[in-house]
C-alpha cells in the first residue's frame, strides 16, 4: 500500500478512478443478479402455488372416491415440461392423506401408496420433520437448509374438512443453467460497458491530474531557481485554477525579490568599483594633468628642436591614451573621440603581438574595415585590446586567436574566438561582473570595462563558449551618430 502512496498523480488518479469505476460495474452487476435470483424465486412460488391450488382442487373428487388411477392421471397431466424456464417443472408431486401417508405420488417406486412421508429418506425425508402435525391451514414454502429442493405444500379441504396435503418439490439445481445464461448476459454488457467507460475514465483522469502535475512540477523549480521556472500552470475558476494563479503571483513577487537582490548586489559592487575608480583616477590625473600641461607649455615656448618636438607629440598622445583610458574607466564614454580606422585595428596587433609571441599564439583576422567609422577610437581600441589580451591569455599553448570584423548596416560587428578551455556554466552568469576572474592572474575588470563601454554606446556583447572555442561577439551601431 506504501508503494502506491507514492506513486505519482499522473497513475494514482486515473487507477482510482478506473478502480471506481470497475468497483461500480461489478457491484451494478452483482445487484442486478441478486435481483434476477430473488425475481426467479419469487417466479417459482407464485408458480408452485397456483399449480398447487389448481391440483388440490381437481384431487378432492379422486380422493373422496379412493380414485388412485385417476388421482396419478392428474399429477402426471401437472408435469408437462416447460422448455423457456425448466426450473418451473416440479422434480416430485406427492398427494398426503389426513394421516400424512402417500396417497399417490408422482414417483410410485420411491414412495409407494400408504407410506409413511419420512420413510426412506429421499428427497421428502428433509420435509417431514417441517409440516405441521394437524395439517396446513393455508399454503406455505418450505427451504430445508440442508436440501437441494424448494416444497410447497397445499391443504387439500372439502367441505372444511382437511383430506390431505398436496407437496411439490423443485430442485434448486434448475435454477442453474438459467441463472448462468443471465449472469453471462449480464457479464457480457458489463464488459462491453468497462470497454467504453475505462479509456473515458483514463482519459479524464489523466487530464484531471495534468493541473496538479504542472502546479508540483513548477513548486520542484522554485527553491532553486524562482526566476527562471517557465510558469505552464492550470487556470480557471476552480479550486485547482484559483491554487494556480496563486502560485504564479507567489512566483513573481520571488523573481521580483531575486532580481531586486541582484541588483543591490550589483549596487554594492559598482560602487566598490566606483570608489576604487575614482582614486586611481584621482592618482592618475593629478600627474598626468601636470604633465599634460608641461608638454604644451614646452611647445609653446621651447626652442623648436625637431626631435623634442617629434618625441613630445609621441608623449602627449600617449598620454591623451592614458586619460582616455582612465575615462573609459569611469564608464565616462561620450567623451569626444576620433573616428575608428582600419590602421587603429593593425596598432591593437602590434600591442598584442608580444604577448601572443610569448605564449606562441596564432592570431587571425578576418575581414577589414574599408573606411572609417563613425564610433570613438579609443573606446573601440580599449574594447577590442581587453578581449584580444583576454583570448591570448584563455588560448592553448600554441593555439589560435581569431579576429573577425565587418561593417554593414549600420551596425559594427566584430568577434573575437580563442581554442582554449571553454567557460564553465556556472561562472557564465558572473563573466561581466567586477572582480570577477576564472585566472589566477587578473584583476576581473577587464570585461566588466568591456561590458560597460559596450552598453553605453547602444550595444550589445554576447558569449558562447563551449571545450575547443569560446567566442566573444560585440555588435555596435553607427548609422545614426
Amino acid at each position: 500500500m506504501k508503494g502506491f502512496e507514492d506513486l505519482s498523480l499522473r497513475w494514482k488518479i486515473p487507477l482510482r478512478v478506473m478502480g471506481a469505476v470497475v468497483g461500480t460495474a461489478l457491484a451494478v452487476t452483482i445487484a442486478l443478479l441478486v435481483r434476477d435470483y430473488d425475481d426467479m424465486k419469487a417466479n417459482l412460488e407464485s408458480h408452485a402455488k397456483s399449480l398447487g391450488r389448481v391440483l388440490a382442487n381437481t384431487l378432492v373428487t379422486p380422493m373422496l372416491h379412493d380414485d388412485l388411477w385417476r388421482a396419478f392421471e392428474i399429477l402426471q397431466s401437472a408435469r408437462q415440461a416447460v422448455p423457456a424456464a425448466p426450473e418451473l417443472e416440479a422434480q416430485v408431486m406427492v398427494v398426503l392423506d389426513a394421516e400424512r401417508r402417500v396417497f399417490v405420488s408422482s414417483r410410485p417406486r420411491e414412495y409407494p401408496i400408504g407410506s409413511g412421508l419420512g420413510e426412506g429418506g429421499g428427497i421428502l425425508g428433509s420435509l417431514a420433520g417441517m409440516l405441521d402435525p394437524e395439517g396446513p391451514v393455508e399454503q406455505r414454502v418450505f427451504e430445508p437448509r440442508d436440501g437441494a429442493f424448494y416444497f410447497v405444500v397445499s391443504p387439500l379441504v372439502a367441505d372444511g374438512v382437511l383430506l390431505g396435503q398436496v407437496a411439490l418439490g423443485y430442485s434448486k439445481k434448475a435454477f442453474l443453467p438459467r441463472y448462468l445464461d443471465i449472469a453471462l448476459r449480464a457479464g457480457a454488457i458489463t464488459l462491453l460497458a468497462l470497454a467504453v467507460l475505462l479509456p473515458v475514465s483514463w482519459f479524464w483522469a489523466r487530464r484531471t491530474a495534468r493541473p496538479l502535475l504542472q502546479l508540483a512540477q513548477a513548486m520542484e523549480t522554485v527553491p532553486s531557481q524562482p526566476a527562471a521556472v517557465g510558469l505552464d500552470l492550470p487556470r480557471g475558476g476552480d479550486e485547482i485554477g484559483r491554487l494556480g494563479v496563486s502560485f504564479e503571483r507567489m512566483v513573481g513577487e520571488l523573481k521580483k525579490r531575486q532580481d531586486l537582490e541582484q541588483q543591490m548586489l550589483a549596487s554594492e559592487r559598482l560602487a566598490a568599483v566606483g570608489r576604487l575608480s575614482a582614486g586611481i583616477a584621482h592618482e592618475i590625473n593629478n600627474p598626468l594633468g601636470g604633465m599634460l600641461t608641461a608638454i604644451k607649455t614646452y611647445q609653446r615656448h621651447g626652442d623648436g628642436d625637431p626631435l623634442a618636438v617629434q618625441t613630445l607629440s609621441l608623449l602627449e598622445r600617449g598620454l591623451s591614451q592614458i586619460r582616455n583610458t582612465v575615462a573609459a574607466l569611469l564608464v565616462e564614454t561620450r567623451t569626444q573621440d576620433r573616428r575608428f580606422e582600419a590602421a587603429d585595428v593593425d596598432d591593437l596587433l602590434i600591442l598584442v603581438e608580444g604577448e601572443a609571441h610569448a605564449r606562441g599564439v596564432r592570431i587571425e583576422v578576418a575581414g577589414r574595415l574599408e573606411e572609417s567609422l563613425p564610433l570613438p577610437a579609443t573606446l573601440l581600441r580599449q574594447i577590442l585590446l581587453n578581449l584580444l589580451l583576454n583570448a591570448v591569455a584563455a588560448a592553448a599553448e600554441g593555439g589560435r586567436v581569431r579576429l573577425g570584423l565587418a561593417a554593414a548596416d549600420g551596425m559594427l560587428r566584430a568577434s573575437v574566438c580563442n581554442d582554449g578551455e571553454h567557460i564553465p556554466e556556472a561562472q557564465m552568469a558572473y563573466l561581466f561582473e567586477p572582480f570577477a576572474t576564472g585566472r589566477e592572474k587578473g584583476h576581473g575588470l577587464g570585461l566588466w570595462v568591456v561590458y560597460q563601454i559596450v552598453r553605453e554606446l547602444g550595444g550589445g556583447l554576447s558569449v558562447d563558449s563551449e571545450p575547443g572555442c569560446t567566442t566573444f561577439r560585440v555588435e555596435i551601431p553607427y548609422a545614426d551618430r
